[in-house]
């Protein structure tokens, strides 16, 4: 590896970071004035991530993770563009998400092979993926529905594009649970 490359993996890395000040603005519809941020929202994606490669007997669930890991690589210079101003704004993220990783070798293109099959949803791995992703987002939708902010729309939308078995049997178990966990924890 060349001093060039280890300094280009240098500024990945903190640009990475940056994804833990940009928070997800799709909430603030819900008034939702303090969302998670888009790495707290890429860390659970993932950890759902494995769990669903591992119910859907997937051989390699840490593929999975890495895919989602990186699924939002290039929010770190367009930020979190929520569904509605995607609507009007051309969003060059291919173009974005392949600047970024240009220069770090062969780990820039792995990154940037993994980013790039969430998006095209061509395999098995980049379809679960998705669908962690999705998971993800209703699961915080349902915290946010709990503590009274308007967010079933998003659980409706995500009731519907899910694909794996797996998700749809989370997502319907999700429901019906209450996300404050720590209440059995707490009759003890």
């Amino acid at each position: 590896m060349s001093g060039t490359e280890e300094r280009e993996i240098t500024n990945l890395i903190f640009e990475l970071g940056h994804l833990k000040k940009i928070k997800r603005e799709g909430w603030r519809f819900a008034g939702v004035s303090l969302p998670e941020s888009v790495a707290e929202h890429a860390l659970r994606a993932a950890q759902i991530g494995f769990i669903l490669a591992r119910m859907e007997g997937y051989e390699n669930p840490y593929e999975v993770c890495a895919m989602v890991v990186f699924h939002e690589l290039e929010e770190c210079r367009l930020g979190d563009v929520h569904t509605v101003a995607k609507r009007y704004a051309k969003l060059r993220e291919e173009e974005c998400a392949e600047e970024q990783t240009e220069g770090s070798g062969e780990i820039g293109r792995e990154i940037f092979g993994l980013w790039k099959r969430v998006k095209e949803m061509k395999d098995r791995a980049a379809v679960i993926a998705r669908d962690a992703d999705l998971l993800e987002m209703a699961f915080t939708a349902r915290e946010y529905e709990e503590l009274g902010y308007p967010t079933r729309h998003w659980l409706n939308v995500v009731s519907k594009r899910l694909s794996t078995r797996s998700a749809k049997k989370l997502f319907e178990a999700m429901l019906s649970a209450s996300p404050r966990w720590w209440r059995e924890i707490m009759k003890d």
